[in-house]
């Protein structure tokens, strides 16, 4: 080595040196720290061995039944690292039920219920309609298989036996699935407003474990309601369901479309089937109309018995609902005073709109009675044979029409007549009733 005569230089290149050997041996032990804690981490959340470590059920024979019973045997099981697990029985020909199939599970102890029911499957003697969703274990004797799969792909399984015995092996059958009509129109109009749907239970079952519902386009479910009966929710026998789409409380129908009618049973201990049916949905919406702006107006406040007395009014439909609507068309006039729409060949008739005309010293409410226009300015429709006709949404329309005043009641001379809006057999709103009352006088010639 090379030193200045005073010796500084070479001091301070050997104290470099050292340094640097100091810098080196500290960052191999540091890189050597950090891959043993690595090591160790690793070895820590992956220790050695298959990824499942334990599996047992607390009981070796179950009696699925429903009687409370030995019902249930709990499955306890350990994983040293998270696997995908698969949980199966295997009877004597080595067919395999499903109780769980590859399920995510994280690393350490876990538990598990199981009541006897597996994943469906048939039998060669099965004669039942519709999709089966779970059934329970037949009597016999079965392996149970815990088996897991680790992300390196590392598997085991562990095994023991299982006896089932005494289990309630009879399916919740629904026979006799209707829904009708099959094309249902919720607008309360009188014409296939409501959808009744029937099905029959073989077996009695908890209160709620009957469900029906409708299924849309988009996959939502709709439910429905169990019309009253005698035969109480859950108990064997007929079941009905009256189903108006919600119009009666004054929710807006499902919208247009095609749907699924979906009848879902589950029985005590969990054995489910599912049966299903098509349904449309069509002219679907709330009926809203009224008077517009409440205004009637009447040929004449006097008139010689004798006379006709007209009005003229407008209807708008404000609703989402077609307003199917019946004679005697729009500009009729009635020959007198007696006179009423039964006596032209037009009844009543439910979910039909009418405007009508009513006065004091009428024996009955709305004896004058005009549809909302003419065949030839409503639009008509076709439904099982019969020609129907609508006032459209957005629609208004502009109904005249007359009545012969022929006979004077002097106590009430002069009375009042008003216009009402009459949706027949459903209501008559706040809003379309008593609309804009003016007095009357008839005169004797």
């Amino acid at each position: 080595m090379v030193c200045s005569r005073r010796g500084w230089w070479c001091s301070e290149v050997v104290l470099s040196l050292t340094s640097m050997r100091s810098i080196i041996i500290t960052a191999l032990a540091a890189v050597t720290l950090t891959g043993l804690l690595l090591v160790g981490g690793w070895l820590l959340l992956n220790p050695a061995g298959p990824p499942l470590a334990t599996a047992s059920f607390s009981t070796s024979t179950l009696s699925p039944n429903a009687d409370g019973d030995n019902d249930l045997t709990r499955l306890r099981y350990t994983l040293r690292r998270p696997a995908t697990l698969s949980i199966f029985f295997l009877d004597a020909q080595a067919r395999r039920y499903d109780f769980r199939a590859l399920k995510a599970r994280d690393a350490g102890e876990h538990q598990v219920d199981f009541s006897g029911i597996v994943a469906p499957f048939r039998l060669p003697e099965d004669t039942f309609a519709g999709e089966l969703l779970a059934r329970v274990l037949p009597n016999g004797e079965y392996q149970w298989v815990v088996e897991a799969r680790d992300a390196q792909g590392t598997a085991n399984q562990i095994t023991g036996s299982l006896i089932i015995t005494n289990a309630d092996t009879i399916l919740p059958e629904l026979l006799n699935f209707t829904a009708s009509p099959a094309i249902f129109s919720p607008n309360q109009d009188g014409v296939n407003d409501r959808e009744t749907i029937n099905v029959y239970l073989t077996k009695n079952i908890a209160s709620d474990g009957l469900r029906l519902f409708l299924i849309d386009e988009q996959g939502a479910r709709l439910p429905i309601s169990e019309r009253d009966a005698l035969i109480k929710p859950g108990e064997r026998g007929l079941h009905t369901y009256d189903y108006d789409g919600g119009i009666d409380q004054g929710a807006n129908p499902p919208s247009d479309g095609n749907y699924t009618v979906v009848a879902e049973v589950e029985d005590r201990l969990g054995q489910r089937l599912r049966l299903t049916t098509a349904l449309t949905i069509k002219d679907s919406g709330l009926p809203r109309a009224d008077i517009l702006k409440g205004e009637v107006q009447f040929s004449a406040t006097t008139l010689v018995l004798g006379d006709t007395l007209y009005f003229t009014l407008t209807i708008e439909n404000y609703g989402t609902a077609p307003l199917r609507t019946s004679g005697p068309p729009a500009g009729t006039v009635y020959a007198s005073m007696s006179a009423n729409g039964n006596q032209l060949g037009f009844y009543e008739e439910s979910g039909a709109w009418r405007v009508g005309i009513d006065c004091d010293t009428c024996v009955r409410d709305y004896p004058w009675r005009w549809a909302l226009g003419t065949p030839e300015t409503l639009h008509a429709s076709q439904e099982d044979g019969r020609t129907y006709y609508y006032l459209a949404p957005g629609e208004r329309a502009t109904i005249t029409g007359g009545i012969v005043l022929d006979e004077i009641i002097e106590s009430r001379n002069p009375q009042y007549f008003w216009a009402g809006l009459i949706h027949e057999d459903v209501e008559i709103s706040t809003i379309n009733n008593r609309v804009d009352p003016q007095q009357v006088e008839i005169l004797k010639p």
